[in-house]
């Protein structure tokens, strides 16, 4: 009885686990960030909390350039609120294939990995809300689904706690992917 107990405890562990990165490797088309972020690109997005009611709604107009295997995201959102902000990442793909990127409302450096039509990010987000900033965790999923559209789904928590998602919808309008 004590072996079933510690079997079925396992797989439900298992199952929390989650999606892995890699379970994409196979996923086409192939999602290569210098190509993707280069240029202009748009997106729009929300954020809802944890029950799923949608606080706010934003598009962002960014724009990418790359240096060999560094690039810098310019992002500039506005609100559905009349609020902007900018934020401007510096990505930098290492020698074993993952990515780290900084911005200045970033904490320390988000780290990403890439595999097939995916990127996975982890990283801490100092988040103003009215007159306080939290640091908050952000589990970060994209995935590209043609050469125009990638879509973007991220968890927020703080101490373990979902706080809720943000979810965003990136358009590039060239017709075809620059190569940088």
């Amino acid at each position: 009885m004590r072996v079933v107990l510690i079997c079925c405890l396992a797989f439900i562990l298992m199952g929390c686990a989650g999606p892995q990165v890699r379970d994409y490797a196979q996923q086409q088309p192939g999602l290569e960030l210098s190509d993707y972020f280069n240029g202009e690109l748009q997106a729009w997005g929300m954020f809802q909390n944890r029950s799923g009611e949608v606080i706010k709604r934003f598009h962002v107009a960014m724009s990418g350039t790359w240096d060999g295997d560094v690039g810098v995201l310019d992002e500039h959102f506005t609100y559905s609120d009349g609020t902007t902000e900018r934020r401007v990442w510096t990505l930098r793909k290492q020698p074993d294939g993952s990515w780290r990127g900084t911005a200045d409302d970033v904490v320390g450096e988000a780290i990403g990995h890439v595999a097939g039509n995916a990127l996975h990010w982890r990283y801490k987000l100092r988040l103003k809300v009215d007159d306080s900033t939290y640091v908050v965790d952000f589990d970060d999923w994209m995935f590209l689904m043609d050469d125009k559209v990638m879509l973007n789904r991220a968890r927020m928590s703080k101490w373990g706690i979902d706080l809720g998602q943000v979810t965003l919808s990136f358009y590039k309008p060239a017709a075809k992917m620059n190569k940088p």
